[in-house]
């Protein structure tokens, strides 16, 4: 059975692994939000989404409007924290051990 100091230095690789902008902050001692809580792509493609749709109304454009549509949907598919992962919470790349 691993010990303690093994399981946490476990953990923090693969922390650093995952995310090391959140591990080199959290190590300094400054705050930074996990990427799941950075959203900042999200918000400027539901802007850019928004203001096509917005462009395509006032020029009745049908072309604009749905490209306005399509680009805010994406923008909310962005916005979900589980994004990169497989269903059943299993992430990319891990295989399924087989059944006896």
């Amino acid at each position: 059975m691993p010990t303690y100091d093994k399981r946490l230095r476990d953990l923090e690789e693969r922390l650093r692994h995952e995310d090391p902008e959140f591990a080199d902050a959290l190590s300094g001692g400054g705050p930074r939000a996990p990427r799941e809580y950075r959203r900042v792509h999200a918000w400027i493609w539901l802007g850019a989404g928004l203001v096509a749709l917005g462009a395509g109304i006032a020029a009745e454009h049908g072309l604009l409007i749905a490209a306005g549509l399509v680009v805010a949907g994406v923008a909310g598919q962005l916005f979900d924290p589980q994004r990169g992962r497989r269903p059943y919470g299993r992430p990319h790349g891990r295989s399924v051990p087989p059944a006896r």
